[in-house]
């Protein structure tokens, strides 16, 4: 699914160029649960961004199902995104003006579903992250763990092979944080990669697989 190979990536900064990545090379299958660890500045953030065909790298490849990832037009690489991939953020990133089921439908407003059947297909997916009786609620009803259940059901409505989730739990409690790791784990289930940013080891301890980032490096790689 995922294979990368001498990724570096650099930032520039005045006069100086940061190197973020270093010669980075990862391999992750079809259907694994994978975190990714790291402090602040380690380059997580900055992977999980190639990853999800939003930043270049410098050198290496990145081949995402056989293809190869590097230098696309922003067309190609929106359409990429939105066959391939489905993210999640800390912070849901929902509309504000519009309700859980108007946010979960968004992806298949942007393929050209009509409203009625892509609202019918949003409480669905409502209804598989146990939320279909707040469909006509407005975000600010919702608790923050029921926003990322949101999330999660907009980023499943696309039919993903690859879900992104950076630091999805990092707003939440540790029930709610559980609570949603469990649903990543049925989500999982479903044959759906699962790739996971977190600085929590507890959240990283419910994946199937950790890899650690210190400085731009892969330092370990670890099974649970």
């Amino acid at each position: 699914m995922i294979s990368l190979k001498n990724i570096n990536k650099y930032y520039s900064t005045g006069n100086h160029e940061l190197h973020v990545l270093k010669d980075v090379n990862l391999e992750i299958g079809s259907g694994e649960l994978v975190s990714i660890m790291g402090s602040s500045g380690s380059g997580k953030s900055t992977l999980l961004n190639i990853l999800g065909i939003l930043d270049a790298y410098d050198s290496g490849s990145y081949h995402l199902d056989n293809t190869l990832i590097k230098s696309l037009s922003e067309k190609k690489a929106a359409q990429y995104r939105n066959e391939f991939i489905g993210f999640i953020f800390q912070s849901f990133h929902l509309l504000g003006y519009k309700n859980a089921m108007e946010n979960v439908a968004l992806p298949l407003y942007y393929r050209g579903i009509s409203r009625k059947k892509r609202n019918i297909i949003a409480r669905e997916y409502l209804d598989k992250v146990g939320l279909l009786d707040w469909a006509e609620h407005m975000p600010n009803e919702l608790s923050g763990g029921q926003q990322q259940r949101v999330s999660i059901a907009r980023a499943l409505i696309s039919e993903p092979k690859l879900i992104l989730a950076d630091e999805p739990t990092g707003a939440l409690d540790s029930q709610t944080s559980e609570n949603v790791m469990n649903l990543f784990r049925e989500v999982n289930k479903l044959g759906i990669t699962v790739l996971i940013v977190t600085h929590e080891h507890d959240i990283a301890n419910m994946t199937d697989r950790q890899i650690t980032l210190i400085d731009g490096k892969i330092h370990e790689t670890s099974h649970v």
